[in-house]
């Protein structure tokens, strides 16, 4: 059996409410033998805690969502930091900019963004970057607070290769997800046969969006399989070889042992 590490998964939402311990059973028979949860504003950290500590095959990502960055109160990123020292937390994320849902203005973005890499390299903890049409900024912003020093995970990535490049530069993991076994995801599959195997991870981000043949349907941690399959195809590695290449990779990125 192959060992896949899902490294993007929201498990406590609200969609799996009806079978999530299905959910979970079906992703360890699927062969995925680890999980990042994301806690990823007021209400999902508690509950993605409590996966964590529930489950010793699931470990938490908690931060701060560009999208919720207006709801951010004075103590929250404390809170953050006072769970960071937890042995299940291992990133903060997911963090960032978002310029398509019009939720929070640009400059609190920007602020709670920087705030949050900077806790991230006081830390010591790697960061899980979400990127949605902020490009050039994302770069910037992680240049100028020196996020190299932690690293850390661009995730389901979309962009272009010379922005891969630029975050492969800064210390960063680029990872795939369900977009990329579209079949119309000319881009994605060329940026993903161009990244360094030792710089590559997969996830799902369920339950959005789904891998083909699920397009458009509720995702779930053991899809993951389906995305190696289209890294494998791609990369002209076997499925085992992905399997033990991205779970190596995000050992190494989260500091799992």
């Amino acid at each position: 059996m192959i060992s896949l590490f899902d490294t993007h998964t929201h498990l406590d939402a609200s969609q799996f409410d009806s079978d999530r311990t299905e959910v979970i059973e079906r992703a360890r028979a699927a062969g995925v033998d680890l999980m990042i949860n994301i806690g990823f504003n007021r209400e999902t950290i508690p509950t993605t805690m409590e996966l964590a500590e529930k489950y010793d095959f699931i470990y938490a990502a908690i931060g701060w969502h560009p999208v919720d960055s207006v709801f951010m109160e004075p103590g929250d990123l404390e809170w953050i930091e006072q769970l960071c020292s937890h042995p299940k937390v291992v990133a903060i994320g997911e963090i960032g900019l978002d310029y398509h849902w019009d939720t929070s203005p640009k400059e609190v973005q920007h602020r709670v963004f920087r705030e949050q890499i900077r806790l991230a390299r006081k830390l010591g903890k790697p960061i899980v970057i979400h990127n949605r049409d902020a490009h050039e900024d994302i770069v910037r912003i992680l240049r100028e607070e020196k996020a190299s020093e932690v690293g850390g995970v661009m995730h389901c990535y979309s962009g272009s290769w010379e922005t891969a490049k630029l975050c492969l530069d800064m210390n960063f993991y680029i990872s795939f997800g369900g977009p990329v076994t579209f079949k119309n995801a000319r881009v994605p599959k060329e940026v993903l046969a161009k990244v360094p195997l030792d710089r590559l991870l997969i996830e799902t981000d369920s339950p959005y969006l789904a891998p083909h043949p699920f397009r458009g349907k509720r995702n779930e941690s053991s899809y993951v399989s389906l995305v190696a399959d289209t890294v494998a195809e791609i990369t002209g590695k076997s499925k085992e070889e992905i399997a033990v290449i991205t779970s190596t990779n995000g050992k190494k990125c989260f500091g799992i042992v």
